[in-house]
């Protein structure tokens, strides 16, 4: 018997540091159950920085279905235009009516490759996908219709629709040419309309075995009548070894490190700027009365307006205590993880700062945007570590990175209690998942 074939799918953009780590723990999980001699094929909608992580793929692909959002992103980038121009949204358009085509293109494809000829649109994608002896779809949250805890809009409308699509797609050809699919640990739901519903129903049912990463998303799959095995577990990021660590020595202790950030187009400019404010006063407070030292932390560099970096440098714009402040920009998610060990207590907006975090044992303040954060904490039992992006103030805030502070140690203690388990839980969901899908027959 020849090495095992394992092809990767739904693989986002490496910008974000978390889809970087999720990845290479995903990696690690694969080759650590299957071993080192696996042959691992991937599709993503980064292919050159994916290339880039070195990560001993056989091949690097793009998706059968491109997402909309991210090609406009990425003419943006090479054009010199941003979100807000006229010429994106064409872009962003052409891209819709393109998936379509794409749709039809890949269909044929497939056939031809289950006929054992070669397709005429993205062969090599179709080639390694039938040569697998199992498909992945990777670990984070590709089946969902909004952000929990954020109003809805039309651009986000089309947005999850359109990565919907792709992603239910994928699955679709995957089991039609005859492959299994092995959802790893992802957060699901909510859906908002009909079609998110129909096209989640679609995808999760095709699925042999759907591994959930916090017990609210494991309700709303359980909500959505799907038929597949479901599997409660935790987010892979838990299991990200950062391997050589980076000495980074703060001038001052002690060290709160902040991971701010918001989603694209989801808050009016009155919130993002009373979300900056309220950041800028919380963290002058404590400053003033605990002596800390504020390590911004961006995770999510885009580029695009109210990217992680830029609500850091706005945040500290605004900071009367600039002094004892400074923006730490890490060229990797090794580094960003390494810098987030190094901190006394942590203050993120995003879900996986927040991860790599607690898996270092950091005391957390989780600002929540969405279930999957909320779901995660509550795993860990430290509910009392999130304020919802609802009910966020600067009274609240404040209240809260106080309480990490003063339980500190408690929070500690729990997570040196609960991350192995859920590390070991991981471990062990995963190759049961994995070993009996390989071992099925048909």
């Amino acid at each position: 018997m020849g090495s095992l074939r394992v092809h990767i799918i739904h693989v986002g953009n490496m910008v974000n540091k978390g889809t970087q780590a999720l990845l290479k723990s995903d990696v690690f999980i694969l080759r650590e159950i299957l071993g080192e001699d696996i042959i691992l094929s991937v599709s993503t909608t980064d292919v050159s920085r994916v290339k880039r992580l070195n990560l001993s793929f056989n091949a690097v692909l793009p998706p059968l279905v491109d997402i909309p959002y991210e090609k406009a992103d990425f003419y943006a980038k090479r054009l010199g235009f941003t979100r807000a121009d006229l010429l994106y949204k064409v872009f962003a358009a052409g891209s819709l009516i393109l998936m379509f085509f794409q749709v039809l293109l890949s269909a044929f494809s497939a056939f031809l490759e289950k006929l054992g000829l070669r397709g005429i649109y993205r062969a090599r994608v179709l080639e390694y996908m039938k040569n697998a002896d199992v498909v992945i779809s990777y670990s984070d949250e590709n089946f969902k219709e909004s952000a929990s805890l954020l109003p809805l809009n039309v651009y986000w409308i089309l947005t999850w629709w359109s990565m919907l699509l792709s992603r239910t797609w994928d699955v679709l050809t995957s089991r039609f040419l005859g492959k299994r699919v092995v959802m790893f640990p992802n957060s699901v739901g909510p859906f908002r309309t009909w079609l998110g519903v129909l096209l989640a129903k679609i995808a999760l049912n095709m699925c042999n075995f759907i591994l959930v990463r916090e017990p609210i998303s494991f309700k709303v799959v359980n909500s959505l009548g799907i038929t597949s095995p479901k599997l409660l577990t935790s987010d892979t990021a838990l299991l990200f070894d950062k391997k050589r660590a980076v000495n980074f020595n703060p001038p001052l202790r002690p060290v709160i490190g902040v991971s701010p950030g918001i989603y694209a187009q989801s808050l009016s400019k009155e919130k993002v700027n009373r979300y900056i404010n309220e950041h800028a006063r919380a963290l002058d407070k404590m400053i003033k009365e605990c002596g800390f030292f504020v390590v911004f932390l961006p995770h999510y560099i885009s580029g695009f307006q109210f990217d992680d970096l830029e609500i850091s440098k706005l945040i500290l714009t605004r900071m009367k205590n600039k002094r004892y402040a400074q923006i730490v920009e890490s060229s990797s998610v090794e580094e960003f993880k390494s810098i987030l060990d190094s901190m006394d207590i942590v203050v993120s907006s995003k879900m996986h700062p927040a991860v790599l975090a607690v898996s270092g044992h950091i005391p957390t303040l989780c600002i929540a945007y969405d279930q999957k954060q909320t779901g995660f904490f509550l795993r860990l039992g430290l509910k009392e570590c999130v304020v919802s992006i609802r009910e966020f103030s600067y009274e609240l805030l404040l209240s809260k990175i106080k309480y990490v502070w003063e339980k500190k140690e408690e929070i500690r203690a729990v997570l040196r209690q609960r991350v192995p388990n859920l590390q070991q839980e991981i471990k062990e969901t995963i190759k049961f998942a994995l070993l009996s899908s390989i071992n099925a027959k048909g």
